[in-house]
């Protein structure tokens, strides 16, 4: 904590001082900070009201990307980046739903800029087309002589036919032109027939005005129609109506094009040819109405007069599939500075009169089933099945072997079922088997949802069992599709259960994990278990399936009906906390747990339940009758019950240790509890000639695991100092950099606990001490040693064969002597046992050469920390290097 506080202090007095004196962190500041564990980086920011985020945008060399991309006028916070001044959204904008705007119908179709579109040249002319000045015929004669002529229109309005007499036809529909010129032929040219066709037609000028996009006067073909005006002028302005375009003709109105005619039905009969001079006049829209929602054209439609609210559906294309028009609501404005709405079915023709500037919003229907039942898990056909009154479990499966996974749990599966309008919801238990054969076949109910569970608990195990079965190649794709299942009926699932709102679910989870805790902490467990990761679950294991349900039942639990779990711990299967079924009994809370284990003792098991007044109750319970029909089988539980399964007394499972080395018969050998060493030495048939018990290697997995937790300790307390350490002096006044102290840190994390215990065999193996063994215990016993190893900070690491005569000083000169940062008071001895001694070389009166060393010890000279300003980095190293001293010393015997 003093480290901690340090860190605090320093690293707030570098960041939190007068905007006027802001310094930026450095890159190695900020790199120690990112070090602190993630409970107290978010304690400073909490306490400060820092953004830990704005760390994370820091380019390689430390600076803020910000100052990269941004214009450096910007306001800087006080980790040197620029602020934007944009100005947040409240949260009710965050999360207010933004729809997609409605725009007025078929305004898009003539909106933009002018074109120059017109009727092509080859288009067929009308009969009823009127000729006029400039238009061009063409003119084929047949007979006895052959000709082609082209005659054009003069000013006048006469037409001149080769030799023949002029005509006036300005006027005339072009029916009557044709058939006036071929008479003239007949009459003039005998034996000559004429073929006559329309060539070029002549422009005519009229003008668009009103609500046009560009109103003005145009140019246009003679056979352009009042849609081509429209084109031309660049459309309709957002004002304009689509459905009173009115031709007008010498101050007259000729016709009123309805452009919805058009655009809906397709009606193009009002779009009549213009006359020059004409005048396309666009008035203001008129009465406008939004329909929106459940309908397949959703849009602002302009109404007429008299139209009522079937026309506006039918405007807009008619109701979707998924319409409910008989909860519909309208918007009115009642003229009053305010709406109003009214809810109406528009199924009925005379509910509803539109007004202007309503807006009319068709709801969708529900997406529940009414009678149908739903069956997820490990099932090969997962989905929505049709319910009729009577239907059972049975019925949902042709064939446990075709209609369930290979991995599907035969004992165990839940009907989960609503009982109100709230959506609060009961489980009912049942066995496949049982409902096939017809002993627990239960009655489904609208709305049901059957879960079938995976019998394995992990990934891993579950994936060994596959690997052991012959299954087919649809069987082996089915488990390929597990995946896509997995998320489509987690989903489905939720939107079942409605657990609200996504902080909601999250928070109703959390607290059903809360209240498993609780449950299986009313006595607390003995036994150490390995628990697996999230995503180390099987995809239809109990953990994953049942917690929506068990957050589901913690929410609508009350104080009148409890919250309906239960628990079950001790020799079954899969302990854990299990949703309590309707009517449930002890039966049903053993099948939920996977089962008994081979260990349950039977005649004895614990109930512990909660009272009234929250007090615990224990009641023992016989299990021996659980698969007859008779006894406590059918004990009913209660909400928050938890059953304790014993095991049978003096339950071991097969012990092993692991004898290796220097022993007539090594080997692996099963122990029995409290087995001494001494006596499975002398089953492996003792000592051989060549042994060296002195310096037996004996380790422990419960010690490996105790010693692993306190190194990871050491290195997680010396990153903390070492951060505290670089802001106290700014990394540089320190002898080593950054960089080294990060490597010296990475390489102590990476030592990894050996689990030796100490021992004196040769006094074990005489019978003058005792040591009784564990399971995978290891006793490697070496061959004999006549060698002293020499490591740390000599000038030559390395082993000299042992003599009798020499001493400490002896071997530490055949190694070149001690390099200048040796601590040469604080050199000690591993022993060949494993022992540590330190020899005494620092008192006045020591006498250096007397230290008698043994083969196979190791001399360790250490690193004198004065080279580093401050002692605790390296009395923190120092613990952790002499456990890797006692490693390098049991590997080394182990290599002899």
């Amino acid at each position: 904590m003093k480290f901690f506080r340090l860190v605090i202090a320093l690293f707030m007095s570098l960041l939190f001082i007068t905007e006027a004196h802001s310094v930026t962190p450095t890159k190695q500041q900020i790199e120690q900070f990112k070090k602190l564990p993630k409970s107290q980086q978010e304690a400073i920011a909490k306490k400060y009201g820092l953004d830990i985020s704005m760390l994370d945008s820091t380019n390689k060399d430390g600076e803020s990307l910000d100052d990269e991309n941004n214009s450096s006028v910007m306001p800087r916070d006080l980790f040197g980046e620029k602020k934007d001044n944009k100005e947040e959204l409240t949260d009710e904008e965050k999360f207010k739903p933004q729809p997609d705007e409605l725009k007025p119908f078929g305004y898009e179709l003539f909106s933009g800029e002018p074109t120059t579109f017109a009727p092509t040249e080859s288009a067929l002319v009308p009969d009823t087309y009127i000729v006029g000045s400039g238009d061009t015929l063409t003119v084929n004669l047949f007979g006895k002589e052959a000709s082609t002529e082209e005659a054009t229109i003069d000013r006048e309005g006469r037409l001149t036919v080769g030799s023949l007499k002029p005509v006036t036809v300005a006027g005339m529909q072009y029916a009557d032109v044709v058939q006036l010129i071929k008479a003239k032929v007949q009459q003039e040219m005998i034996g000559a027939e004429a073929f006559v066709s329309m060539g070029k037609t002549r422009s005519i000028r009229i003008m668009v005005l009103g609500e046009s996009y560009k109103p003005g006067a145009y140019t246009v073909p003679s056979l352009a129609s009042i849609t081509h005006a429209l084109f031309v002028s660049g459309g309709i302005s957002e004002i304009g109506s689509l459905r009173n375009i009115q031709l007008k003709r010498a101050g007259k109105t000729v016709t009123t094009l309805d452009l919805y005619n058009l655009l809906i039905k397709g009606d193009s009969s009002n779009d009549v040819i213009l006359k020059p001079g004409d005048v396309v006049f666009i008035p203001p829209v008129g009465m406008q109405v939004t329909v929106d929602g459940e309908v397949r054209r959703p849009a602002i439609f302009e109404l007429k007069e008299g139209e009522s609210s079937q026309d506006l559906i039918a405007m807009a294309g008619g109701f979707s599939a998924a319409a409910f028009p008989q909860k519909s609501v309208v918007e009115r404005y009642t003229g009053h500075s305010s709406k109003t709405v009214l809810q109406l079915n528009l199924f009925d023709k005379n509910a509803y009169t539109p007004k202007n500037g309503d807006t009319v919003k068709v709801p969708s229907s529900s997406q529940e089933l009414d009678d149908a039942v739903t069956l997820i898990g490990a099932v090969s056909h997962p989905g929505n099945y049709s319910w009729h009154e009577g239907k059972t479990v049975s019925q949902l499966f042709n064939s446990l072997k075709s209609d369930l996974l290979p991995i599907a749990d035969y004992d165990y599966s839940l009907i989960v079922r609503e009982i109100n309008v709230r959506g609060d919801i009961e489980v009912h238990q049942f066995s496949l088997l049982d409902a096939v054969n017809g002993k627990q076949d239960l009655e489904l109910k609208p709305r049901d949802i059957v879960v079938v569970f995976s019998r394995f608990q992990s990934i891993e195990s579950e994936e060994n069992a596959l690997n052991t079965m012959a299954l087919t190649k649809e069987q082996l794709k089915q488990q390929e599709k597990i995946r896509l299942w997995d998320e489509y009926e987690e989903r489905k699932f939720y939107e079942f259960i409605d657990l609200g709102s996504s902080f909601d679910k999250e928070l109703a989870l959390s607290v059903a994990e809360e209240e498993e805790e609780e449950v299986l902490s009313i006595t607390e467990m003995l036994t150490n278990k390995d628990e697996l990761e999230d995503d180390e679950y099987a995809v239809f294991s109990r953990k994953k399936l049942l917690k929506p349900i068990l957050a589901k039942l913690n929410q609508q639990a009350t104080k009148d009906s409890g919250l309906q779990i239960i628990g079950v711990r001790g020799e079954v299967f899969y302990e854990g906390v299990y949703p309590m079924p309707v009517n449930a009994d002890v039966h049903d809370a053993v099948a939920a747990a996977g089962g008994l284990k081979e260990s349950a003792f039977l005649q004895n098991a614990e109930v512990t339940r909660y009272t009234e007044n929250s007090d615990l109750q224990h009641i023992s319970i016989d299990l021996s009758t659980l698969n007859t029909k008779q006894g406590t089988e059918h004990f009913a539980l209660e909400s928050k019950d938890t059953i304790n399964v014993y095991p049978i007394p003096n339950w071991q499972q097969d012990r092993k240790i692991n004898i290796l080395g220097e022993v007539k018969f090594p080997g692996i050998y099963s122990i029995a509890k409290g087995e001494s060493l001494s006596s499975v030495i002398k089953r492996a048939g003792g000592f051989t000639d060549f042994s060296f018990p002195e310096g037996a290697v004996f380790t422990r997995e419960a010690i490996r695991l105790q010693q692993q937790q306190q190194l990871n300790k050491i290195s997680e307390d010396l990153r903390r100092d070492i951060a505290s350490k670089s802001f106290n002096n700014s990394i540089t006044d320190a002898s080593l950099s950054y960089q080294d102290m990060d490597s010296l840190i990475k390489d102590l994390a990476k030592v990894k606990a050996v689990g030796r215990l100490v021992i004196d065999l040769p006094a074990i193996a005489s019978g003058k001490r005792d040591l009784q063994v564990e399971d995978s215990d290891v006793l490697y016993v070496p061959s004999k040693r006549n060698s002293v190893d020499v490591v740390g900070e000599v000038n030559f690491s390395g082993s000299h064969l042992y003599q009798n005569e020499l001493s400490l000083d002896d071997y530490l000169t055949r190694s070149g002597g001690l390099k200048p940062r040796a601590d040469e008071d604080r050199i000690y001895i591993i022993k060949a046992s494993g022992l540590v001694e330190v020899p005494n070389r620092g008192s006045w009166f020591a006498v250096n050469n007397d230290f008698e060393l043994s083969p196979g010890d190791t001399i360790v000279v250490p690193l004198d920390t004065d080279y580093i300003d401050n002692l605790t980095l390296w009395s923190s190293a120092t613990q952790i290097m002499y456990q890797m001293g006692v490693a390098v010393a049991a590997i080394s015997s182990l290599g002899n």
